[in-house]
């Protein structure tokens, strides 16, 4: 029997929610069985590298790595009871379990002994943190980055974006960023990396802190809270440079340090990441890195913390290795890091991973270093991780089963929105 033009509309109506919510049912699915088999498991043990200080000269501080959580949280906890005049504390995420209860007394007490403290974390990746944590005394200042900013002006995509920032400053004495939110799982269970530096660095950590605040701060705070100020630099050529995101100024620097970087290579290139999406541009120029013979090697998590991220990830992977770049998939533990260090030379560690969210999205931070014996200390790590991950050959990605391929072909559609 011929179908009617209304029996037509619907059909067509049915192929394109089809198409549509498809990669969206998937994804949610891969979701839920993923974190129902993750309940109760635990990381394996992974190697580790101690705490390594480098001198960057007598006018230009330090810099300190860190690559185990509980590691750094001792040294930031350390800074916190040495503070005497003030602290600024930014996260993404902070648990209110036993770590974070650590970190939440230590800056009540550093408030109550009269440090300035000032603090700012992300309303939504702590939807599931009890309100009773999120309370604090009047005497620490607090902004909580909220949801939605946008109003009424909903198309205006300045206003949108994740507060994805991880800064701890005291006294203009040493500053800490990178990867590491805050919490007990990260403490041990998560391999990341986070640096402390002191120097000028820790004036440019305090002016991202202050122009943050100062950008979010009407109608997020009590009428009391003051802009914050931080003095300009006293030398605008510093071995340490702050690259910052911030989408409400549509500034995106760090997806250009990175390009620029790359196009620069002329030895090496290695790359730890997370969480690993970039677009056909920043993907073409790792291949033509590696074609002109640059040893190009990207360090991921065998599993993340994220599976549809996993699985979209690999979309790039055949093209990646027939150039010749290395993929190495870290196991045992979530890589949470985002690192990278190129020709023995220069070396990034901040909050931004390479995907759409972190490039082109979120308030994202991270410091860029040229300094050959960084740079070596961060190939060293590089080879610890390297020792505990599995090369991927093309031979084996090639290999996959149908069903792999064709999971990865449903998810494509996802890759832009993360």
């Amino acid at each position: 029997m011929d179908q009617t033009p209304d029996e037509h509309v619907r059909f067509f109506k049915r192929l394109f929610l089809t198409i549509v919510l498809t990669p969206f049912l998937v994804a949610i699915w891969m979701t839920v069985v993923d974190s129902y088999r993750r309940r109760g498991k635990r990381s394996r043990p992974f190697p580790t590298v101690e705490p390594e200080t480098v001198d960057l000269g007598t006018h230009d501080g330090s810099v300190t790595v860190y690559t185990y959580g509980q590691d750094l949280y001792d040294a930031m906890l350390a800074a916190i009871d040495s503070a005497r005049e003030e602290i600024f504390f930014e996260t993404y995420i902070w648990k209110a379990d036993e770590v974070g209860d650590v970190f939440k007394r230590a800056l009540v007490n550093a408030a109550e002994r009269g440090v300035r403290v000032h603090v700012i974390y992300d309303v939504f990746a702590n939807l599931v943190v009890s309100p009773r944590f999120k309370k604090f005394p009047s005497n620490i200042q607090v902004l909580r980055f909220p949801i939605y900013t946008a109003g009424w002006r909903m198309l205006d995509f300045r206003h949108y974006g994740r507060d994805h920032r991880k800064i701890l400053t005291v006294d203009e004495q040493v500053a800490f960023v990178g990867g590491y939110n805050i919490g007990g799982e990260y403490a041990t269970q998560w391999r990341d990396t986070h640096v402390a530096v002191t120097g000028p660095a820790v004036r440019e950590l305090r002016r991202a802190f202050a122009d943050f605040w100062n950008l979010h701060r009407r109608n997020r705070l009590r009428p009391s809270a003051q802009a914050l100020t931080v003095a300009p630099p006293e030398n605008w050529d510093l071995p340490v440079r702050v690259v910052r995101n911030v989408p409400r100024l549509m500034m995106f620097p760090i997806r250009s340090m990175y390009l620029d970087v790359i196009d620069r290579a002329g030895e090496r290139i290695w790359l730890t990441q997370a969480y690993f999406l970039p677009d056909q541009d920043f993907v073409d120029a790792l291949v033509l890195a590696a074609r002109r013979g640059v040893d190009v090697r990207l360090l991921v998590p065998l599993k993340s913390n994220h599976i549809v991220t996993d699985w979209i990830s690999r979309g790039y992977y055949s093209q990646m290795l027939d150039a010749g770049i290395r993929i190495l998939r870290y196991q045992g533990a979530m890589v949470h890091a985002k690192t990278a260090t190129v020709d023995g030379r220069w070396t990034t560690v901040g909050t931004a991973n390479i995907d759409r969210l972190s490039l082109s999205g979120n308030y994202e931070i991270n410091l860029e270093i040229v300094d050959d014996e960084l740079a070596a200390l961060m190939e060293r790590i590089f080879a610890v991780d390297e020792s505990n991950s599995l090369a991927l050959s093309s031979e084996e990605w090639e290999a996959r089963d149908l069903h792999r391929k064709f999971t990865e072909y449903v998810l494509a559609p996802l890759r832009p929105l993360l």
